[in-house]
């Protein structure tokens, strides 16, 4: 039984997990869409819709909470790049939106081992 098991084994170790689920929410960050399977998709949409809440409301806060939201955002991506674009440029286009920042668009099926393959993208603000 899977009672209260949460996210997404993706055949790999713990430690490889983290790097790939890093590695793509970056890459969604840095070009808007990226072209993946569906399995990687679900697993990285919930993580990267927290962190574009998380830079949108840090804009209301004081100075402390804005600096202290660049620091748990830059915890999860490690890439000051793509911390200083996604709280400068993504997150003040979804200030009047509540939620459902990214898009999973099917793509059908890889040519090689018929995986499902999904564009996930960040909606037009």
């Amino acid at each position: 039984m899977r009672h209260a098991v949460a996210g997404y084994k993706l055949g790999r170790s713990k430690g490889q997990r983290n790097s790939l689920r890093r590695t793509l929410i970056n890459q969604l960050f840095t070009h808007e869409r990226i072209r993946t399977t569906r399995a990687k998709a679900l697993a990285i949409r919930g993580d990267a819709e927290r962190l574009i809440t998380l830079a949108r409301n840090s804009s209301k806060g004081t100075d402390i909470d804005k600096v202290n939201a660049r620091r748990r955002a830059a915890a999860r991506l490690g890439n000051p790049a793509t911390v200083r674009k996604l709280f400068d440029d993504i997150a003040p286009r979804y200030a009047n939106r509540n939620g459902g920042y990214t898009r999973i668009v099917k793509l059908g099926p890889r040519l090689g081992d018929a995986a499902e393959m999904v564009l996930i993208e960040l909606v037009e603000g």
